[in-house]
Formats: C-alpha cells, sequence, structure tokens
C-alpha cells in the first residue's frame, strides 16, 4: 500500500522500517495514554473518543512534520561538510519519510480506541488487549528484518509501552478531582 502511495520512492526492502516501527509504536503510545488518562480519571468514555482521535491525527502530523524537518536538517548538513557516505545517496526523501511516519502513527494509533468506536466492553479493560496485542505485533515485525528473535522484540515494545500507558493512568488517577 505505501508502496502504491508514494510510487518508486518506495522498495519493499525495509528501507522505511525505522519511519514504521516509530510511527507505529508512537502511534499506539500516544493514543494509549490518552485513553489510560482518561480511565485513570474516571471520565466519561465519550472524552477518550475525543480527545483520542484529536490526539491521533494531531500527534501523527506532529510527528511527519518533525521527521520531514529532522531529515531535511540531516541532508543539509551532509551537503554543508560535503560527506560522501551510502546515507548521501539514500533515495528516501523527507516527505517521503515525513508520510510513512504520519500512515504508520495513523494506522497503528486506531487500535486503542477501537473498542470505543465498536462500543465493546468493559471499554477500558479491551483496550488495554487489544493494545498490547498492537504493541506486541509491531514489535514482533521488527524481527522480519533483524536477527532479534521476534518474542523479545513484541516482549519489549509490550513492556514500553505498557509502562507508558500506567504513568499516564497513575497521572489521571491522582488528577482525577481537578476536572
Amino acid at each position: 500500500m505505501i508502496e502504491q502511495l508514494l510510487g518508486d520512492e518506495v522498495e519493499s526492502s525495509g528501507e522505511y522500517l525505522a519511519e514504521i516501527i516509530y510511527g507505529a509504536n508512537d502511534g499506539i503510545v500516544t493514543t494509549f495514554a490518552v485513553v489510560s488518562g482518561v480511565a485513570g480519571a474516571t471520565l466519561n468514555p465519550s472524552i477518550v473518543l475525543i480527545l483520542g482521535v484529536a490526539n491521533l491525527f494531531a500527534d501523527g502530523f506532529s510527528m511527519g512534520m518533525s521527521n520531514y524537518l529532522s531529515r531535511r536538517s540531516e541532508m543539509a548538513y551532509q551537503a554543508t561538510v560535503e560527506e560522501v557516505r551510502s546515507e548521501a545517496s539514500d533515495p528516501k526523501s523527507p516527505a517521503s519519510t515525513a508520510f510513512v511516519t504520519f500512515l504508520a502513527f495513523v494506522i497503528a494509533g486506531w487500535a486503542p480506541l477501537l473498542p470505543y468506536i465498536l462500543v465493546v466492553e468493559p471499554l477500558f479493560p479491551m483496550s488495554i488487549t487489544v493494545t498490547g496485542l498492537a504493541f506486541f505485533a509491531v514489535g514482533a515485525s521488527r524481527s522480519l528484518v533483524t536477527r532479534r528473535r521476534w518474542y523479545v522484540n513484541g516482549g519489549e515494545m509490550f513492556l514500553v509501552g505498557m509502562l507508558a500507558a500506567t504513568v499516564a493512568y497513575v497521572v489521571g488517577n491522582l488528577l482525577k478531582g481537578v476536572a
């Protein structure tokens, strides 16, 4: 699908793996942090959808644009110091890396919201389950191009994501009397 959207710039060799993993992981983490914070504060579940979708697109856009600016800065630096390295001929444009990051963020970031959209009760426990599976799947998929075992990669991403969500839940719980 990405190849169709970006044309000849994208090959299926895994050259966008960093952008895909980074975008997907952050999309799941930040969206689930919103879900967890709202659940911790025991706010109305409809707030999850409003904040979750707003975060999904705003943060996805921010990540994509940050990737774009970072890539442009890197390319400008390489041109300034006239380094000749294999990365200097890297065919990935700032626009394509930004788009891949944004796309991965938004697609994967829907996982924590699915139980709220589909109204699958109990909402928050189902969101934890779906999100945990998404973390593990994205992490395990890194093994397609790395030498690490799939369950180690999956477990690592699962652990990091769930710890971030725990922080958001605790903070939401501590602040629930403020709203």
